[in-house]
């Protein structure tokens, strides 16, 4: 990654906005948008700041006055002096799904952002808000933590109750709870990749990357691949030991033919 990713929480809180006409304006329909108070370069409150000034020696001038306090700056269409830029945003609060390019091109990500709009159905917010209230309960019924998260991957699962691409109704949660089978149990998945090309990788072997907990590859596996798992599973080079650790283990290799 170029960028790390984050969420980061405006609310109530001061942000500096430098500049005006159009490009400001949306730049201030976006803080206000995510709850933070747009305030002019003389506050000392504000952790970070946007420049949206047209002119470029004063765009940069404005922008190292600004970087000089400690300010993490964003300076609108100069991705090369930007600290952090803002992706295109699919907005189904609480569910957020952002897009980046690291400010290579903004017109990609937003024909990114449209496409996924069209996948992600109205009910996807209200169904993450049910299972945040449903945590004590789902706690209950699956007290270990790898239970809990193998349980709520299976309802996620695509034709799973949960499934966040599905259409839900205010009583999912609850008939999922009520219903929900036991997750499954230690599993050990040895998977023959098609080749080292992350795009070959087939949908069921995306997902169990998604869900595993402790990755075994050959050495030629590429990190492209091993990139898709879960930032949390442990990775191991070489066959693993039997019997497997707990949780769900996956086996990558590689074709012989591979190189």
């Amino acid at each position: 990654m170029d960028q790390l990713p984050i969420f980061v929480n405006l609310k109530g809180r001061n942000v500096i906005l430098v500049g005006d006409g159009e490009m400001a304006d949306a730049k201030r329909r976006l803080i206000e948008r995510a709850g933070g108070i747009c305030v002019d370069a003389g506050n000392h409150d504000a952790r970070i700041a946007f420049v949206a000034i047209a002119d470029e020696d004063e765009a940069r001038s404005s922008a190292n006055d600004l970087k000089a306090r400690g300010l993490l700056v964003n300076v609108v269409d100069r991705p090369e002096i930007c600290d952090f830029t803002t992706p295109a945003i699919v907005d189904r609060t609480p569910v957020l799904v952002a897009v980046g390019t690291g400010g290579a091109s903004a017109g990609m990500a937003k024909a990114i952002r449209q496409r996924i709009e069209t996948l992600l159905p109205e009910t996807l917010g209200p169904l993450a808000t049910a299972i945040s209230a449903a945590r004590a309960r789902i706690r209950e019924r699956w007290p270990e933590g790898a239970e809990r998260r193998r349980a709520l991957d299976q309802g996620f699962a695509a034709g799973g109750h949960l499934d966040p691409f599905g259409r839900h109704t205010p009583d999912t949660v609850a008939n999922w709870l009520e219903r929900a089978e036991e997750p499954n149990g230690d599993r050990l998945i040895e998977i023959a990749l098609l080749s080292a090309n992350p795009d070959d990788l087939t949908l069921l072997t995306a997902r169990l990357l998604g869900e595993a907990d402790h990755i075994f590859h050959d050495a030629d596996v590429p990190a492209a691949i091993l990139n898709r798992a879960r930032a949390d599973a442990i990775r191991h080079e070489g066959a693993p030991p039997l019997p497997a650790p707990g949780g769900l283990s996956l086996f990558l290799r590689l074709p012989l033919s591979h190189g």
